[in-house]
């Protein structure tokens, strides 16, 4: 011991005298003499400095004692070999090393510091505590963060000079205090000064043995202060006074059954409203029901022993309490909405008994008189204990409120954490001292149970209220007298024997062992040897850092924890008990992610010692391989950063995730740029003939030449195109045919086709400028981007595709040029304000040539006129609007006088029409009106909308196959439009080109992507379509999208990765090797590697928008402006353009090519361009796209080498003849055994010094089979869609799989293991399998883990074999997995089946699920339009247990005639809304959700129900798509089938106005709703301008019908 053990006086200490003079003043009493005063303290404080001493003592005198120590050793920390000591002072809560440090730091001058949790003092290193040390003199801090200081090997005993332990009566069992003492102070050479203070040890039947325990613990002698010598006034001898109080007197029964009868009620609602929810708002509610039953106890209680004013004030606090409740989620609402009805009836029963029962008990009531005793005391101070927190905190409330105590402050002190319910605060021990001190006279309720060291409140009256339980109670009670006169009041009940002999025992055992500890020989300094177990342990030599078998296990613990990391689940380790004869060994199992994954330790005869032990050994070979640092702190690996601009603050979801949306930028294309808008000379292109064959051979299109001033690449400029139209369908071949010389004058005429044929099909011919109208040809602005350069014109008609001869049709191309010439000379009747009604000038010039009126057979144009017999599909432009028609036929006996087929009351004729809408004369009314077909907007001619493509834009539940759209016409005077010499070929073809240039330019983006790729990772045999289909997402409604390479890149990426990791890293473990992988390979990473070389600026996102395409010198009239605040294309990866928004539209761009996108896109981008390279290129191919990204994937040849000479090094031999019957098995011969070895051993052979076992050889036959059974689906199933593919290889790639494959093929018997339970269970397997008949288990079976190991780590085997020859691989494997689930084949986990089948049929499952003795119970409810189905199933496990549930419903089902394969043969359905897909912004809720279902027996029954338990909806979001929303809502909890919608639709020749919206087009949709045991209902809406919006008014009008029948209740907004 540092202090030594002899008397002679230290030169540096000084007197007591001198030292208490300049110490903490001690305030003096008048009432006692002075040398009696400081006897006490001076006592303690000579003994205390010559050696170690546990001060049993009242408040005050140890304390000061330790101040005085600290502030004499304090002068004297540095040795005489120049180290700086330490002072440590440990308390046991942080309220107490605040309130120490205060105290230690205002009256020394010492440097001093607290430490505790809040400051992360955890996660601090060697070098932030060096600083602490290095900087501090005293530090003040819990127990355990000391010990963990010590363990770690940041702080040393040695450096410590003096230690204080607070409360030291904790010193035992495993407390902080006792294992310090143990595993340090006791191994320590050089120990430093121990004082330690405590009141008296509670709860301890021996208590002479228990203070004998803590002088040994403490290697210190206890010194008891004489009770009867007196330290100023902080201890004073209090009266003990006794008041009786009379029995409480019962609760009335009539009362107590009304309060048993609403718990059990509301209880059962509460229950209801858990059932219809899950996950954390099922908890929120249970939590609730448990605040319920809690209050009740409580209420009972306070009328049983306080009397119904206290209960009263107990439910009128709760009360208080929940108005405040507020939560999102409805259904929890509901439940606090039920709890306060609770509360509010088990008031009304209060007050109605208040009247016949006693309002105050006995026992309060006497309270109660004693506290207006002291009415008259200005300065009374009180504190009263109570044995509850509620009693402290309701007569609280009570006192409060009685006008006899409005001059005294009431507050309370316990240590429910629950915030105050009876509106007193503060409840903080500082506080309520503040508030105790504060006022002259106070009244403080406080509990026995608080821990707390409260400050020594100055009270005149100490009151038990409930008796002290235990001599620590009874002496924290005595502690808070103070004062000339205290009183000690302890209220007893009359005629309680047992509560009298209780506090007697109390007072006697106190005093008892008070003279215990007083009587000690304070001459012998001898302390008896403490007898330790502390031989077992790990020290680290360089640290002094330690473990022991008492610390080994929670240091495993806090590991396993570390490789959860910060967003992971909690990992834990596992052990296994295994019987080794009379001795017992554990076997422990740490994460796959650990640095390894099992160790069996050494034999023990207890089971504990025996888990210690392994634990103590894992942290040795933890230690050693690096994963604890030199301080025994876990050393993780860092995961590869994100890009700090990726990671947002305030958004839960993380980069790559589903629900984090992100606004990236547009790459431009740059081969669609050119720069020959201004030369002045000839210009080059290159052209590509445009050729289209419709499936109708008598409609014909005209061919188009494509001038681009860049050449294409051949994939590019070489393809076909298909091009959906309603009714037909039309081949487009496009091919290069050679260079095109244009001069200046033919650009001009190009330029000009090209102006006038996009801009009046597509957009406008008159724009405004400055308020006035004006032909687009006569803006000064020019409408050619020399980003979006190229031609686009007619070519002469040919029938062969692959003609190479290019013939430019310019007759039809001067011809435009004549129409725009003839529109700018007539400006005049162009610029007329539309309302203007003047001179009304004609159109036709005076000059024009034209034939007489009277020959019938000339028709008269703007322009020119024309034989009848040329006028018949002629296209032409009218003069007022330049829209551009073609001319069906002449009309009739009609002229300009006839009626007007618009608005024919406001408009009588055509002639009245324009002289008054445009201020235009007819010269020759008389002709005949032409009947012409309307120019419209174009369409996406990309996407099938004739078959199944037209459920795409089906509203879930409405009909398909609806009347197609009529055709626009229009009835026009021919003197109103210019002709042309086009004809309807031309015009016809041009409504194909923008869905063609769409394509053209997604091929040529994926060629550009393609060439930035292989100037770095070299050129690759990848076409760019095969680029394109893995940069288009399914949300481009296209015929190809990139889910299909996904799925392959996700298992080429993992093969790769796997085989870099396996073969780089031979010693890491098969669980260390998957947790790399996992990092690698995760969305975030994916997500990093993709941004950072931007490939989502190529992603195509959202379907192709016609309106918005525009050709060079075609005026936009859909513009979308930029409202992002962004001036350039890119967007950077910055916070500002992150959101979790759910309302945000994806894949819509604005004018600057900014667009919203799912983070998880990118990452299934990186993938499916993975595929696409390793489809077009080989695994070569994708190793070098990988690169590109920049992920390891390399394979090394010498390392495979290596790895195989690893394995030549297994002895093989005594398992010769086992490895080749297995070699016959597998049609295989190992080139090197020893591999064939490895995989079949067990690690828990291993675990018996064997040195290998499979687990690194099955990490890599995982990815091996998931790569070859997934390019073999691929290859094999082209033509299914991604969902099936997905499902085929989830079938195929899974443990239970390769489990019945391995019994089949007989593998297990040459499996190598030592676990007597493996046996046991793979052997019920075999029987399992024996009666099996297909490859599919019950969803309650699964196969043993070992057993699909076993078949991949030989996979993994033959691959390293092999040298890693994937084709040698599945030539051995495809027989060994033949058959390969078939499409045909494929069987449905019933849960899915369950679930998809209800969803096209329109119905919704309710789920719930019980726990039994830890088998989870499942049961599944479907309602039909008739019946009720239910089914149940239970497991091991939810899922198990929902599968085995929806099996017994999916037969129930086929028994009423429905069924996965026919799905409404028999159903009594009126529409086919099994084949809608839901949209993804308007979606019905999901069917899996929870809900509680009343079983309906009648009609009759189902309407009172729906009386009694009517379904409360929110207000309805008026919004678009809300009230489908609502509506959806209702029919899934009510499980309803879904409704179903019909719309008819009718088209107008004017634009009409519906609500806010203009169109020419109404909808107006009919819903019908089955209601189960009830009708069925049928409404219609109104009508509106599209049809979703007449689904809204129809799904509104639903709602609405629904709530005057009673069967809904519609909130009302606020």
């Amino acid at each position: 011991m540092e202090s030594g053990e002899g008397t002679k006086r230290n030169p540096l200490k000084r007197t007591f005298e001198q030292f208490i003079s300049s110490s903490i003043p001690v305030p003096q009493s008048s009432s006692m003499d002075c040398d009696d005063e400081s006897h006490q303290v001076k006592g303690l404080y000579e003994l205390a400095m010559a050696r170690n001493v546990v001060a049993v003592s009242k408040a005050g005198v140890a304390k000061m004692v330790a101040l005085m120590m600290i502030k004499q050793i304090g002068e004297a920390l540095v040795d005489s070999n120049g180290d700086k000591k330490l002072i440590a002072f440990l308390t046991p809560t942080v309220d107490l090393v605040h309130k120490q440090h205060k105290e230690i730091k205002s009256h020394t001058n010492l440097r001093v510091e607290a430490y505790f949790g809040a400051r992360g003092v955890d996660g601090w290193d060697a070098d932030a505590w060096a600083k602490e040390i290095n900087d501090h003199d005293v530090l003040i801090m819990t127990p355990q963060i000391f010990l963990n200081s010590l363990r770690k090997g940041y702080m040393s005993l040695e450096r410590l000079r003096f230690i204080v332990l607070d409360e030291c009566h904790q010193t035992t069992g495993n407390h902080p205090y006792a294992l310090i003492m143990k595993e340090f102070y006791h191994q320590s050479k050089r120990r430093p000064k121990v004082f330690g203070m405590t009141a008296f040890p509670e709860n301890k039947k021996d208590s002479e043995d228990r203070l004998r325990e803590l002088e040994s613990l403490l290697d210190s002698q206890l010194y008891g202060v004489d009770n009867t010598i007196q330290v100023d006034h902080y201890i004073a001898e209090e009266r003990m006074i006794c008041r009786f109080y009379d029995r409480p007197q019962p609760l009335d029964p009539v009362t107590r059954a009304e309060l048993e009868s609403l718990e059990l009620k509301f209880d059962a609602v509460l229950l209801n409203c858990q059932n219809s929810c899950d996950g954390v708002e099922q908890e929120k509610c249970q939590s609730l029901r448990d605040r319920l039953a809690r209050n009740h106890e409580k209420i009972l209680f306070c009328l049983d022993n306080l009397g119904t004013v206290c209960a009263h004030e107990v439910v009128k606090g709760r009360i208080e309490k929940v108005c405040e409740v507020q939560n999102e989620c409805r259904v929890y609402n509901g439940c606090v909405t039920q709890y306060r009805a609770y509360l509010r009836e088990v008031l009304s029963v209060i007050e109605r008994s208040s009247a016949a029962a006693r309002q105050q008990s006995s026992k309060l009531h006497s309270l109660l008189e004693y506290l207006k005793s002291l009415r008259r005391d200005t300065e009374a101070h009180c504190i009263i204990f109570v044995e509850r927190s509620m009693t402290a905190k309701v007569i609280a409330r009570v006192v409060k409120k009685i006008p006899d105590f409005s001059h005294f402050n009431i507050s309370y002190l316990t240590e429910s954490n629950e915030a105050s319910a009876v509106g007193i605060s503060p409840t903080s021990e500082i506080g309520v001292s503040e508030s105790y001190y504060g006022n002259k006279a106070s009244i403080l309720f406080r509990t026995y149970a608080s821990k707390k060291r409260a400050h020594p409140f100055k009270c005149s009256s100490v009151i038990c209220f409930d008796l002290p339980k235990t001599s620590g109670e009874y002496n924290q009670s005595r502690q808070r007298t103070f004062g000339e006169d205290p009183l000690y009041i302890t209220f007893i009940e009359r005629g309680n024997v047992e509560s009298l002999n209780q506090i007697s025992h109390i007072i006697q055992k106190e005093d008892s062992m008070s003279h215990t500890a007083a009587a000690g020989d304070l001459g012998d300094s001898r302390v008896k040897d403490l007898a330790t177990d502390i031989n077992l342990e790990y020290v680290v030599e360089s640290t002094g850092a330690s473990v022991t078998i008492g610390s080994s296990i929670s240091l495993v613990h806090r590991y396993c924890q570390k490789l959860g990391g910060k967003t992971q689940s909690i990992q834990m380790p596992k052990f296994e008990t295994l019987n080794d004869g009379w001795m017992l060994r554990t076997k422990l199992t740490l994460p796959r992610n650990a640095a390894f994954e099992t160790i069996i330790g050494p034999e023990a005869h207890e089971s504990k010692l025996s888990k210690q032990l392994v634990c103590l050994e894992a942290c040795k070979k933890l230690h050693t391989m690096g994963a604890l640092d030199d301080h025994l702190v876990p050393s993780m690996k860092v995961l590869p950063k994100i890009n700090s601009n990726s990671i947002v603050k305030g958004l839960a979801s993380a980069p790559g995730s589903t629900k984090r949306k992100e606004l990236h930028g547009s790459v431009s294309v740059r081969l669609m740029s050119g720069t020959w808008r201004d030369k002045l000379d000839t210009a080059v292109f290159y052209a590509y003939k445009m050729h289209f064959v419709c499936n109708i051979a008598q409609q014909k299109f005209s061919s188009f030449v494509l001038l681009l001033e860049t050449k294409l690449d051949d994939d590019v400029g070489n393809v076909d195109v298909e091009l959906y139209l309603l009714s037909k369908f039309v081949k487009a071949s496009i091919f290069y045919c050679g260079q095109v010389y244009l001069d200046v004058e033919k650009v001009a005429q190009a330029k000009c086709f090209q102006e006038l044929l996009f801009n009046g099909l597509f957009g406008k011919m008159f724009v405004k400028s400055s308020g006035v109208r004006q032909l687009l040809f006569q803006s000064e602005e020019s409408l050619w981007d020399p980003s979006n350069m190229y031609l686009l014109l007619p070519v002469e008609t040919t029938d062969k595709a692959s003609d190479g001869d290019l013939t430019i049709n310019w007759t039809a191309i001067q011809s435009c040029v004549s129409t725009v010439e003839f529109l700018k000379n007539n400006a005049l009747l162009n610029t007329r304000n539309a309302n203007e009604v003047g001179s009304s000038p004609s159109i036709i010039p005076s000059d024009s040539g034209v034939a007489e009126l009277n020959d019938s057979q000339v028709i008269h144009l703007a322009n020119r006129s024309v034989p009848l017999d040329d006028l018949k599909e002629m296209v032409v432009v009218a003069i007022h609007t330049g829209r551009i028609y073609t001319i069906l036929k002449v009309v009739a006996d009609s002229s300009s006088e006839s009626q007007f087929d618009g608005d024919a009351t406001r408009y009588p004729t055509f002639a009245t029409y324009y002289r008054e809408k445009y201020g235009i004369a007819l010269k020759y009314p008389g002709q005949p009106v032409l009947l012409l077909k309307q120019s419209h907007n174009s369409h996406n001619l990309l996407v099938d909308f004739r078959d199944e493509g037209m459920s795409l834009k089906t509203e879930p539940g409405s009909v398909k196959g609806q009347n197609r759209k009529p055709q626009q016409h229009a009835h026009m005077p021919p003197e109103l439009l210019v002709g042309t010499d086009l004809r309807t070929d031309i015009s016809k073809s041009m409504y194909l080109l923008p869905s063609l240039m769409h394509r053209l330019e997604s091929l040529m983006l994926a060629s550009q992507l393609r060439e930035e790729i292989s100037r770095h990772a070299g050129h690759f045999n990848v076409s760019s379509s095969l680029i394109l289909e893995a940069l288009t997402t399914q949300r481009c409604c296209e015929n190809f999208s990139m889910e299909r390479l996904e799925l392959l890149g996700d298992s080429v990426l993992k093969y790769a990765v796997t085989c870099h990791l396996f073969l780089k890293n031979p010693k890491s473990h098969e669980g260390h090797l998957s947790s790399q992988r996992s990092r690698i390979v995760c969305n975030a990473s994916l997500h990093k590697f993709g941004t950072g070389r931007k490939l989502q600026e190529y992603i195509r996102d959202c379907p192709f928008d016609p309106r918005r395409w525009t050709a060079p010198g075609q005026l936009s009239i859909w513009p979308t402006p930029c409202n992002h605040e962004l001036d350039t294309k890119e967007v950077p990866l910055d916070e500002r353009f992150f959101s979790e928004d759910t309302t945000l539209t994806i894949g819509k761009t604005c004018d600057k090519g900014h667009r919203w996108m799912g983070s998880k896109t990118i990452s299934d981008c990186v993938e499916a361009l993975l595929g696409a390279y390793f489809v077009g290129g080989g695994l070569v191919a994708a190793i070098g796209f990988m690169k590109w990204l920049g992920i390891e994937g390399e394979f090394d040849p010498s390392l495979i080498h290596d790895s195989i000479k690893a394995a030549s090094l297994y002895s093989y031999a005594p398992k010769a003849e086992e490895i080749a019957t297995l070699e016959a098995k597998l049609g295989y011969d190992f080139t090197t055994k020893g591999l064939l070895l490895e995989a079949i051993t067990h690690e828990s052979i291993s675990g018996l010094h064997v040195g290998h076992s499979y687990e690194r050889l099955e990490f890599l036959g995982d990815a091996v089979l998931d790569i070859l059974i997934t390019r073999y689906l691929y290859d094999n199933h082209g033509n299914l869609d991604p969902g099936e593919l997905t499902d085929l290889r989830s079938a195929s790639v899974n443990n239970d799989n390769f489990a019945i494959v391995a019994v089949r093929h007989k593998f297990h018997p040459h499996l190598l293991f030592s676990s007597s339970s493996l046996q046991v269970e793979i052997s019920a397997f075999i029987e399992l399998v024996s009666q099996l008949s297909g490859n599919v288990l019950a969803p309650d079976t699964k196969g043993p883990k070992v057993l699909g190991d076993l078949v991949e780590s030989i996979a993994g085997a033959v691959l390293v074999d092999s040298k890693l020859d994937l084709d040698r691989v599945w030539k051995v494997f495809e027989p060994i997995l033949s058959p390969i689930v078939t499409p045909d084949k494929l069987e449905l986990p019933p849960s899915r089946e369950l679930i998809e089948l209800c969803d096209s049929l329109g119905y919704f499952v309710k789920q719930q699920f019980t726990t039994n003795e830890g088998v989870v119970h499942a049961d599944l409810k479907l309602q039909l339009e008739d019946r009720l189905l239910e089914g149940q199933g239970s497991g091991p496990t939810r899922k198990a247990a929902k599968g085995m549930a929806a099996l017994q419903l999916l037969k129930k089902l086929e028994s009423t005639g429905i069924s996965s394969s026919s799905k409404l043969n028999n159903g009594d359905k009126d529409n086919a809304s099994g084949e809608s897909i839901t949209e993804p912004s308007i979606s019905a809720p999901k069917q899996d959700k929870p809900f509680e279902l009343q079983p309906e027996t009648s009609s009759a029954a189902a309407s009172d129900s729906c009386k009694t338990n009517i379904p409360v909806l929110p207000p309805i979001n008026m919004r678009k798509g809300g009230p489908r929303t609502a509506l959806y809502d209702v029919c899934r909890k009510e499980q309803w089938p879904m409704p179903a919608f019909q719309t008819t639709e009718k088209s107008f020749r004017t634009a009409i106005k519906l609500g806010d919206t203009m169109g020419f087009n109404s909808y107006k949709s009919q819903i019908n709703l089955v209601i189960p045991g009830f009708d069925k209902i049928e409404v219609t809406g109104e009508e509106r301008a599209d049809k979703k919006s007449s689904f809204d008014s129809a799904a509104l009008t639903m709602l609405l019908e629904l709530e005057r029948r009673g069967k809904i209740a519609i909130g009302v907004a606020k």
